[in-house]
């Protein structure tokens, strides 16, 4: 009787994640490791040589993949064709109920006195009201006071607060939570934002909500805990690797801490995508007045959510795709999302509609600028201040229209150039090519501009300079 002859293996390199488990199991050495990367996974296949295989199929059972090395019957290479894994197993069958959203509620809040209270505290305020109560966090100054009012609330609201035991531990209990679709947030300053960074392009990557409180302070490296404008190129262009991009919000007041800590919960669903609120030292510490609003939010939990109940069984949460053309499907989807966030751009003008010279500045700095406007005025001279509002997506068709008149520009700001950067960069993507010259008045380090330089630099046309 005649033995069977046995089939020698048939290799699927779209299936091979190049383990070797094959090359440690074949006595003829008739597997070697590839010297190239599939494009399809990314990773380095097997290649076969069967002059001197003896088919006994070593390889094949070494192999962890049921469609990795495979018994090569007669007409199968020629006839075969790669197949979706998920179609092959098919879809399981589930009586869970389709996800829909369960939205929010809006409760109203009775009518209060204004609140005298530091920036921070403004903003964690504004964060419970938005419905946020999962916060996490490593203590940082000058941001810490927002995470401590949080540690004391939370716990009286049936909420979370955990300390954790870096930034980059904060950033990912952050993931965690956004992924069952219910609003969290930090509080952080520059250095600790940086260690973030990889969670957040995590975040942006798998499409999560999560506001990031980032009081800046001077550096770089450790720096020191003074305010200053250090992380505007941070927020606006390096949040971590990839095609990432976040609104970033820029407040000035105690008002505006609560008023934009709300507003960037309300972005953060709208577009499932990570917001910036990007304050100073000063700011986070400045104590002002501060109206409540009329309403508050009681969150629901978006369809999308992997939540611990049968209608959200099925969602997956995840920001990784590994073949090419998967990933660049994602990332232009990413790209359309960060185009429809545009119509979100805020700016306030300050008395541009005759201005001769407009003053640019945000955070803290925009408080000098102001007062420098009215003074100038008094003085005879048609100034106004420009302040954006988002700094991603930037204002330009609301600076456009600022600087229409102007025949000068005056770029003031606590950094090296980070928000004149934002406003050539602004107006050479919207095609202006004419525009005044942009002088500056810039502090670094932690000082912050003042009014007697802005004056100087305009009625003296004096550079200053730290």
């Amino acid at each position: 009787m005649a033995l069977k002859e046995r089939p020698k293996p048939f290799l699927l390199p779209e299936y091979c994640k190049g383990c070797g488990r094959c090359l440690d199991a074949c006595a003829k050495d008739c597997i070697t490791l590839s010297d190239q990367i599939n494009p399809l996974t990314g990773l380095v296949p097997v290649e076969l040589d069967l002059t001197n295989c003896n088919a006994c199929g070593m390889c094949m059972d070494a192999c962890p993949e049921p469609y990795g090395l495979r018994p090569a019957h007669e007409g199968e290479i020629q006839d075969f064709e790669l197949e979706d894994p998920a179609k092959l197993f098919g879809v399981k069958p589930s009586d869970a109920p389709t996800p829909v959203d369960i939205p929010n509620e809006v409760l109203p809040l009775p009518r209060t006195e204004p609140l005298v209270i530091k920036g921070t505290y403004a903003s964690a305020l504004g964060a419970l009201l938005a419905g946020c109560r999962h916060v996490y966090g490593y203590p940082i100054t000058p941001s810490t006071e927002g995470a401590e009012l949080m540690a004391k609330f939370l716990p009286k609201l049936d909420g979370t607060f955990i300390q954790a035991v870096s930034e980059v531990a904060a950033v990912n209990m952050m993931y965690g939570t956004a992924g069952a679709g219910l609003p969290t947030m930090t509080f952080t300053s520059s250095p600790g934002f940086s260690l973030m960074l990889e969670g957040v392009s995590y975040m942006i990557g798998a499409e999560l909500p999560g506001v990031f409180v980032d009081v800046m302070r001077g550096g770089p490296g450790l720096g020191n805990i003074a305010p200053e404008q250090s992380d505007i190129k941070l927020a606006c262009h390096g949040l971590g690797h990839g095609n990432t991009q976040a609104i970033t919000l820029a407040p000035s007041t105690p008002q505006e801490m609560l008023d934009l800590t709300i507003l960037a919960f309300e972005l953060s669903f709208k577009y499932r995508n990570p917001v910036i609120l990007l304050g100073d030292g000063y700011l986070g510490q400045m104590t002002g007045k501060v109206q409540l609003p009329e309403t508050m939010i009681k969150p629901g939990i978006p369809k999308w959510a992997v939540y611990g109940d049968a209608m959200h069984r099925k969602n997956l949460i995840s920001s990784i795709f590994l073949t090419e053309s998967d990933l660049e499907a994602h990332n232009v989807h990413l790209n359309a999302k960060y185009k429809a966030m545009e119509v979100e751009a805020r700016a306030e003008s300050f008395l541009c509609d005759d201005a001769e010279v407009v003053l640019i500045a945000c955070n803290t700095p925009a408080r000098t600028a102001k007062g420098a406007v009215q003074d100038l005025r008094n003085q005879g001279i048609k100034a106004g201040l420009f302040r954006p509002i988002t700094l991603w997506p930037f204002p330009v068709e609301e600076l456009k229209a600022a600087i229409k008149g102007a025949q000068r520009l005056v770029v003031v700001e606590a950094s090296a150039g980070q928000l004149e950067d934002e406003v050539r960069l602004a107006l050479s993507k919207a095609g202006v090519r004419q525009f005044p010259d942009i002088e500056n008045v810039r502090r670094m380090g932690g000082v912050l501009p003042q009014q007697s330089e802005i004056m100087t630099r305009v009625l003296g046309q004096k550079e200053v300079l730290a």
